[in-house]
């Protein structure tokens, strides 16, 4: 699936000044980056730093009551503000989401196939038979096995890669132009977590890879965002700073993804 194309590469995200707070609690403080149209940008924090409200907070999923100032702009258009029908509309639509744990995220009690087909008659508007053909295509460029045998099994029949595959595939029926993958590859095994990045790395729309791990974040990004206690704290090459970190929230993580390595045959 194609969503950038030279000079009409779209997906670009603009964060400035992203701020929530719950119940007067300031979870998010004056939060910016910005990922380019077609590339993939990493926001990296140890657990309650804040990186996973500030992808929730992208997708308009912050919690009832939550309060948000500041800008999220999706191509020049802000989304901060926007009515929740205008905002159901854009997601899955125009930014399509990954979420952590796949066996959550899908619904036990339907068939994976009807799953994926659900945002292609939503969002694209097909019909019953075209969705499910649509469906049938997807999943064999997310590389799961047998896709036409596969699509009717119910998520616990299928492995933690397939389910998480069949997320991604989900994600992208609508043809979003940006990608929020948030954790997709905690709950997973080192070997199932490698076809994942490079799944991941090769589809073409923006990326926004969420994660604790700075080793898994060197493998998908090029640039990163360094969250601390709802801050940014720190930006720059992922080589950057893995090599040279000045922050003692990076210090850390760098620290963390050495010691992975060194236990890691």
């Amino acid at each position: 699936m194609t969503a950038t194309d030279g000079a009409t590469a779209t997906g670009g995200l603009e964060v400035r000044d992203l701020s929530v707070s719950i119940a007067g609690r300031t979870v998010l403080d004056r939060v910016s980056f910005t990922v380019p149209p077609g590339r993939r940008v990493g926001v990296i924090g140890a657990s309650g730093s804040g990186k996973s409200m500030t992808s929730l907070a992208l997708m308009g999923l912050e919690p009832s009551g939550a309060a948000v100032q500041g800008s999220i702009r999706l191509d020049g258009d802000e989304l901060v503000g926007l009515p929740e029908r205008q905002r159901a509309a854009v997601r899955g639509a125009r930014i399509g989401m990954v979420f952590q744990e796949p066996g959550t995220a899908l619904d036990p009690l339907r068939r994976v196939g009807r799953q994926i087909a659900e945002p292609l008659r939503l969002h694209r508007g097909l019909g019953r038979r075209e969705a499910d053909r649509a469906a049938l295509e997807l999943a064999g460029q997310v590389g799961l096995p047998d896709p036409e045998s596969l699509l009717r099994q119910y998520p616990h029949q299928l492995s933690g890669g397939q389910r998480q595959r069949i997320c991604i595939a989900m994600a992208m029926a609508g043809e979003p132009t940006l990608i929020v993958a948030d954790e997709p590859t905690t709950a997973l095994d080192v070997t199932t977590e490698a076809r994942i990045l490079d799944l991941l790395e090769g589809l073409d729309v923006s990326v926004l890879f969420v994660t604790h791990d700075l080793a898994v974040l060197a493998r998908i990004a090029d640039t990163a965002v360094v969250l601390d206690a709802g801050r940014v704290v720190e930006t720059g090459t992922v080589r950057d700073l893995l090599a040279a970190p000045r922050h003692p929230a990076t210090r850390a993580l760098v620290d963390a993804a050495r010691a992975t390595a060194r236990r890691t045959p």
